[in-house]
């Protein structure tokens, strides 16, 4: 079984408010970008993947005009991929989506969020938490509720959860002087920081009820990826996968391989998902932000690959593929193959 994350930029802009795919020549919200040719770059990459089952961050809009659903299935329908049907999540006002296209005849999938009186609450409520020093718990929110799902293979009813996530970002938006850059920066970091400390309350409740669990998405964060990381001792990345994390709690680490190489000592080489055009620099900036973490449980039967154009072999001698891949978003599909043929035996199944 296929898994995939990937983070389409400016996904909304390409369907009318009937969430018919837009395929005319204008310009899309891509830089130098047509709509049909984001659309048919789109089409390529998602036939390629051929995945069971596709976490789409910024995903198009649901609002009183517009529905994610409607304009999901009417691209599946463009591109003719067999991962037509659609799941939604808690909807925000930010016209980026988190959504899940899965195939119907492999895959049942629901919305199923969890929340506790005694623990984190729903995504899309408000958690309390200090995030300050200051003593006080500062009142927390999701711009993007991550998506919680009960999922179920139709052939042999194994059953496990998926968390798709779009975290909040660290970028100083809106700064007019390096001041007010670092105010920002600092502002938004410890914001990120206390989503991924959410989630990953949330995460343990799922590991401590055995639960085989897959957390996937923009994660917009990594080791060492801005200068003030170390203001704050780990990054948003380390807290969801549970680094640091020993002894009797050691089952409750997240696993991601592209995860560990960026956590590894600084001289290794670290891939990377996303390529970004840094205009006043003239220069692009590449950074490892989506990722597919999964339970310990997944990780032995699972192989992790990033649909790269130049540092994937198969995609950069594919020229119609690389070309479709650097079109259709600034970030680059995640998959994680499961082989699942033996899963009854070692797995919990629902």
């Amino acid at each position: 079984m296929r898994i995939a994350t990937y983070n389409v930029e400016w996904f909304d802009a390409l369907f009318d408010a009937q969430g018919t795919p837009l395929l005319d020549g204008a310009w899309s919200r891509r830089h130098d970008v047509r709509r049909i040719d984001q659309l048919n770059a789109l089409a390529k990459v998602f036939t390629a993947l051929d995945a069971d089952a596709i976490m789409v961050i910024e995903a198009p809009d649901t609002s009183r005009k517009r529905d994610t659903v409607q304009a999901l299935e009417q691209f599946a329908d463009f591109a003719g991929i067999r991962a037509r049907a659609v799941v939604t999540g808690f909807l925000n006002d930010t016209q980026q989506e988190i959504a899940l296209l899965y195939d119907p005849l492999i895959l049942r999938a629901k919305h199923d969020q969890r929340g506790s009186d005694d623990g984190p609450p729903v995504f899309d409520s408000v958690y309390h938490l200090d995030i300050d020093t200051d003593m006080n718990r500062d009142p927390i929110s999701f711009s993007k509720p991550p998506l919680e799902l009960a999922m179920q293979v139709r052939e042999t009813g194994f059953s496990f959860r998926m968390i798709g996530v779009h975290v909040k970002s660290k970028a100083p938006h809106g700064a007019r002087n390096r001041d007010e850059e670092i105010r920002i920066s600092i502002e938004n970091r410890r914001k990120q920081r206390a989503q991924c400390i959410w989630l990953r309350e949330r995460i343990e409740r799922h590991l401590i009820a055995g639960d085989p669990l897959i957390v996937l998405g923009d994660f917009n964060d990594g080791p060492g990826l801005d200068e003030f990381e170390a203001l704050f001792g780990r990054s948003g990345l380390e807290i969801v996968i549970g680094e640091g994390v020993g002894g009797a709690l050691e089952d409750q680490r997240l696993f991601d391989p592209h995860a560990r190489m960026a956590m590894a000592p600084r001289a290794s080489a670290a891939p990377t998902t996303s390529r970004f055009f840094i205009r006043h620099e003239n220069r692009y900036l590449s950074a490892l932000l989506d990722y597919i973490m999964v339970s310990k449980d997944l990780a032995p039967i699972g192989a992790w690959r990033i649909w790269h154009p130049f540092d994937d072999r198969a995609c950069y001698e594919d020229v119609d593929l690389r070309e479709a891949l650097v079109t259709a978003s600034d970030h680059f599909p995640v998959t994680l193959d499961l082989d699942l043929t033996n899963v009854g035996l070692d797995l919990k199944n629902g």
